[in-house]
C-alpha cells in the first residue's frame, strides 16, 4: 500500500504538539502582519465610509450639482434650472464654514447650510429640519432659528431653545437652537437660506443648486442648453464623495503599505522556521521517501502544513487587527494622525470580501516563506540522508536574476504614477529588496577577496567555511537585511522629511507671532478682519513690522479639493516664499503668481505656463513665475501679490497676521494688545513662532509613529529568522561536529567557530542592508513622496543613527547566532536531530 498525504496528517499533528513552539513562531509571524495591515485598512476605511456617508447625508443624492467656482453666485440662476421641463427636482443651498459658541465660550467651527425647507426633503432628507416639541410651527422659516446634528451639539455642549452665537466676518449673530437635523459627520447646522443669506452677508447668492433629472434627461443637452457662465459648474451628484476619498487616498494606500512590510518581513521569518523544521525532519521525511513518498508529496506536505499555519495565523491577524482597529479609533479618531478626517468619530465598518484579502495575504506569505525550504525537501536523497550524509543545501542563485531584479527595480522607478499613485515604485522597492538579498553571496566573497591568514586554527576554519559556504548565507541572514534595509529605508524617510519640514517652517515662520481669524480656507470667507483693524494693529506700541494676508479657496477641479490662494508681498519672492528655483522674470501687462508643487504635479503649472484662476477680477490667464515648497497643503496652493490681488479684487480683508516686535517689546503684552482691539477677542487666535514650530511637528511625529513600530518589529522578526536559519544550519551538520569532536575540538571550541562564521555573514548582510536601505529609502523620498503627496524634499542621511542601528543589528544577529549554535550542539552529535530552538 502507498503513503498519500491525508495518511500523514495525524504524524504531522504529533509532530507539531512535539515542536509547537516553533510552528507558533510561524503563526505569531502571520498574525502580526496580518494584524497590523488588517488594523490600518479597517481604520482607514471605516474613517472614509463615515466621512463619504457625511458628504452624501449633507449633499443628498442628486443627479448635478451647480456648484460657484468662485464662491456663491447670483440665485437668479435657480429659477431659471428650476423651470426648465427636464427637471424633476431642485433645491437651493448656500454653504457657509464658520464658527460658533455659546455665551463667552471659546469658539469652535461649525458649518451652517441655508435651505429651502419645502424642497430640501425630496432631494437631501437628512438635511430636513426636526423642530423641538415645544418650537413654533413656524420655525423652519424663522430666519433665526438654526437645526443642529448629533455631532453640534456635542462639541457645543448646547440644547433646544438655548442660544448660539455664529461668527460672521468681524462680528457675531445671534441665532435660537429650536431643534435637530438628521445629518451626520462633523458639527452641522442648518436653516432657512434666506436668514442665512441675510445674517451672513449673502443677500441674493447661492453656493449651489442641487437638481435631479426627470428619467432619460440628456446632462450634456441641459448643460449646452442652460449656457451656464465660467463662475458656475456642473458636475455628477457622486463627485463630492470621489473628492472625499481623493482627500485622503494617498495617505490610506501608503499607510497600508508600510503596514504590510510586517507581513513581507514575515514572509522570510516564515522561510528560516521552516528551513530548521526541514532539516530536523530531514530523517524522517528520508524514510518517508524510501517507503514511497514521492519528492513532489514530500513538497506538498510542506506546503500544506503551512499553508495550514498561514490560515492560523491569518484568523488570529484579523482578530488582533480588529481589536487594534477599534484601540486606534477611539483614541486617534479614526484618522491614525493624519488630520483628514476632523471631526469624525467613526464606528466599525467589517468588510467580509476585505477580510478574506487579508486573510489570503497572509496564507500567500506563509507559502512564499515555506517554498524553497519545501523544494529542498523534495530535492533531498533519502538514502543518503538516512546515512546522515545529506547536506542542508540552500539552491544557488548566479548573478543573471539579481542583477535582472535590480535593473527593473531601477526601470520602475522611472515609471510615472498609476491611477494617481506610485504602484510602480512599490514594485521597483519589493524587486530592489529580493534583488539585493540575492547578492547576499557576492558580499561574502568581496569580503574575502583580501583576506588574512589568521594564526588561529578556529578562526580560520570559520573564515573558510563561511567563504566556501557562502550561498548559505542568503538563508541565514535574508531576513536581516530586509528587515535591516526597510528600517534604515523608514529612518531616512522619515529623518528627511521631518528634516525638510523643519527647514521649511524655520523660512516660512520668520515673524515673532502670528494670528489668525480661521483654520481653514473656507471658514476663512466668514472669519476675518478689515483694513482698518490691520492699521491699528499694525500702530500699536512693540510692533515693529506687521504683514497681513488673505487665504481663500479656489476650486479649480470638481474631483479634487479646494487650491488656496495666499497673497504676499512679492517684490522679492526668494525672501518670503521657499522657492525650488530661481523665479522668472515678471512680463509686462501679466500678473504673475507662485504656484506649490502640488499646482504642478496635479493641473500642469509649470514655470512659464499661463494658469486658469476662477475669479471674476481677473480676465486672463495668470502666468507662473516659480515654485515653492508648501508641506502644509497637500492639494495645492497659489501665491499671488499681495498688492496686486487687492487692486484687482477690491477685497480689502485679511486672515492672517505676521507680526515682529519691537527691541525689548513683551509677547504676551503685544498679544493682549492685538486683543484688545477687537470687540471679540475670541474671534482670533495668536502662536509665537517657536509654539507653531512645536505644533507641527509634533503633528509630524504623529503622522508617522507606526513607522517606529514598523521598524522594531521589522529588525525583531529578522533576528528570529537568523536564529532559525543558523539552528538549522547547525542540526545538519551534527556529523560535521562529531568530527571535529574527535579530532579534539571542545564545545566552545565549536561555538567560536559558529560564532566567526555567522559573523561574517552578519557583516555582509549588515552592508547590504545597510546599501539596500539607502537605495530604497532614495525610491521613497524621490518618487514615491511626489507621486503620493506632490511635494519634494532633500535627501538627509543621518549617519550616526544609521550606523548606531547597523551595530545594534550586527552584535544582535552575533549574539543570536551564539545563543542558537549553544542550545543546538549542548547534546552529542548524534542526538542534535532531536534538538529544538
Amino acid at each position: 500500500m502507498r503513503f498519500t498525504i491525508a495518511m500523514l496528517w495525524p504524524i504531522v499533528w504529533r509532530q507539531w504538539t512535539h515542536q509547537a513552539w516553533r510552528h507558533a513562531v510561524v503563526v505569531l509571524a502571520v498574525a502580526l502582519g496580518v494584524a497590523l495591515a488588517w488594523s490600518v485598512h479597517l481604520v482607514n476605511q471605516s474613517a472614509l465610509a463615515e466621512f463619504s456617508s457625511a458628504v452624501r447625508s449633507a449633499n443628498g443624492d442628486p443627479d448635478l450639482v451647480l456648484r460657484g467656482t468662485n464662491g456663491p453666485f447670483d440665485d437668479a440662476w435657480f429659477d431659471r434650472i428650476a423651470g426648465d421641463p427636464a427637471v424633476q427636482a431642485a433645491s437651493p443651498v448656500l454653504e457657509i464654514d464658520s464658527y460658533a459658541r455659546q455665551d463667552a465660550e471659546r469658539r469652535l467651527p461649525l458649518r451652517v447650510l441655508g435651505i429651502d425647507a419645502l424642497r430640501i426633503a425630496n432631494l437631501s432628507p437628512d438635511l430636513m429640519p426636526r423642530p423641538a416639541a415645544d418650537a413654533s410651527r413656524f420655525a423652519l422659516l424663522d430666519p433665526h432659528s438654526i437645526f443642529l446634528n448629533a455631532a453640534a451639539r456635542s462639541s457645543l455642549k448646547i440644547t433646544d431653545g438655548q442660544i448660539l452665537l455664529v461668527q460672521s466676518g468681524s462680528g457675531w449673530r445671534t441665532l435660537v437652537v429650536a431643534g435637530s437635523v438628521a445629518a451626520g459627520g462633523g458639527p452641522l447646522a442648518v436653516m432657512d437660506i434666506a436668514g442665512a443669506q441675510h445674517e451672513f452677508g449673502l443677500a441674493q447668492r447661492l453656493s449651489r443648486i442641487d437638481v435631479r433629472l426627470l428619467p432619460g434627461g440628456d446632462e450634456a443637452a441641459l448643460r449646452t442648453r442652460w449656457a451656464l457662465p465660467p463662475a458656475i459648474t456642473a458636475t455628477r451628484g457622486d463627485d463630492a464623495t470621489q473628492r472625499a476619498s481623493n482627500l485622503s487616498r494617498a495617505y490610506r494606500v501608503n499607510l497600508t503599505v508600510l503596514a504590510l512590510v510586517a507581513l513581507f518581513v514575515g514572509g522570510f521569518l516564515v522561510y528560516s522556521v521552516v528551513s530548521l523544521s526541514v532539516a530536523q525532519r530531514t530523517p524522517a521525511l528520508a524514510l518517508l521517501g524510501v517507503l514511497g513518498l514521492t519528492a513532489r508529496e514530500r513538497r506538498t506536505l510542506v506546503l500544506q502544513e503551512n499553508a495550514l499555519l498561514g490560515a492560523v495565523g491569518s484568523g488570529l491577524g484579523l482578530l488582533l487587527g480588529t481589536g487594534l482597529a477599534l484601540a486606534a479609533m477611539r483614541w486617534l479618531a479614526g484618522d491614525l494622525g493624519g488630520g483628514y478626517f476632523p471631526g469624525i468619530a467613526p464606528t466599525l465598518r467589517w468588510s467580509a470580501p476585505a477580510a478574506l484579502l487579508f486573510f489570503a495575504l497572509g496564507v500567500a506569505s506563509a507559502l512564499a516563506g515555506a517554498w524553497v525550504p519545501a523544494r529542498q525537501a523534495e530535492t533531498l536523497a533519502p538514502a543518503q540522508a538516512l546515512k546522515g550524509l545529506g547536506a542542508w543545501e540552500v539552491p544557488r542563485v548566479g548573478y543573471r536574476v539579481p542583477a535582472a531584479l535590480l535593473a527593473m527595480s531601477a526601470l520602475l522607478a522611472f515609471a510615472p504614477p498609476l491611477f494617481g499613485l506610485p504602484l510602480a515604485a512599490y514594485a521597483s522597492v519589493a524587486a530592489l529588496l529580493f534583488g539585493g538579498v540575492a547578492l547576499v553571496p557576492v558580499a561574502v566573497q568581496a569580503f574575502f577577496a583580501r583576506r588574512a591568514h589568521p594564526a588561529s586554527a578556529t578562526l580560520l576554519l570559520a573564515l573558510r567555511r563561511a567563504d566556501h559556504q557562502r550561498q548559505a548565507a542568503t538563508a541565514a541572514v535574508a531576513g536581516v537585511v530586509a528587515s535591516l534595509a526597510l528600517s534604515v529605508a523608514l529612518t531616512v524617510m522619515v529623518g528627511s522629511f521631518r528634516g525638510g519640514v523643519a527647514a521649511w517652517l524655520d523660512q516660512v515662520l520668520p515673524a515673532d507671532l502670528y494670528a489668525r481669524t480661521a483654520g481653514s480656507s473656507a471658514a476663512s470667507e466668514q472669519a476675518w478682519l478689515d483694513a482698518a483693524t490691520v492699521q491699528r494693529a499694525a500702530a500699536l506700541p512693540g510692533v515693529q513690522r506687521l504683514r497681513a494676508t488673505r487665504v481663500r479657496a479656489l476650486a479649480m477641479s470638481a474631483t479634487l479639493p479646494t487650491v488656496a490662494l495666499v497673497t504676499r508681498p512679492l517684490a522679492n519672492p526668494a525672501e518670503v516664499l521657499p522657492l525650488t528655483a530661481p523665479a522668472l522674470p515678471p512680463t509686462q501687462g501679466e500678473v504673475g503668481v507662485f504656484v506649490s508643487e502640488a499646482m504642478v504635479a496635479l493641473y500642469g503649472a509649470a514655470p512659464g505656463t499661463l494658469l486658469e484662476l476662477p475669479l471674476p477680477a481677473l480676465t486672463q490667464p495668470v502666468r507662473v513665475l516659480g515654485v515653492w515648497r508648501d508641506y502644509a497643503r497637500q492639494f495645492g496652493s497659489i501665491a499671488i501679490d499681495d498688492a496686486t490681488y487687492r487692486r484687482l479684487t477690491g477685497d480689502e480683508r485679511s486672515n492672517e497676521l505676521a507680526i515682529w516686535l519691537a527691541p525689548g517689546a513683551d509677547l504676551a503684552t503685544v498679544q493682549q494688545e492685538l486683543r484688545a482691539l477687537l470687540a471679540d477677542p475670541s474671534m482670533i487666535d495668536f502662536a509665537s513662532a517657536a509654539e507653531l514650530r512645536r505644533i507641527s511637528l509634533r503633528i509630524f511625529d504623529r503622522s508617522f509613529a507606526v513607522t517606529t513600530y514598523l521598524q522594531v518589529l521589522a529588525v525583531a522578526i529578522g533576528l528570529v529568522g537568523v536564529a532559525a536559519s543558523l539552528s538549522a544550519q547547525v542540526l545538519a551538520r551534527r556529523k560535521e561536529f562529531g568530527l571535529l569532536a574527535h579530532l579534539g575540538f571542545t564545545q566552545r571550541q565549536v561555538l567560536a567557530l559558529v560564532a566567526g562564521e555567522s559573523a561574517v555573514w552578519m557583516a555582509a548582510g549588515t552592508l547590504v542592508g545597510l546599501a539596500l536601505g539607502v537605495l530604497v529609502s532614495m525610491v521613497l523620498v524621490f518618487v514615491v513622496n511626489p507621486q503620493s503627496f506632490h511635494w519634494s524634499m532633500e535627501l538627509v542621511l543621518p549617519w550616526p543613527r544609521l550606523l548606531l542601528l547597523c551595530a545594534a543589528v550586527l552584535a544582535a544577529g552575533v549574539l543570536t547566532s551564539m545563543f542558537s549554535a549553544r542550545g543546538a550542539i549542548a547534546r552529542p552529535a548524534v542526538l542534535a536531530v532531536k534538538e529544538d530552538w
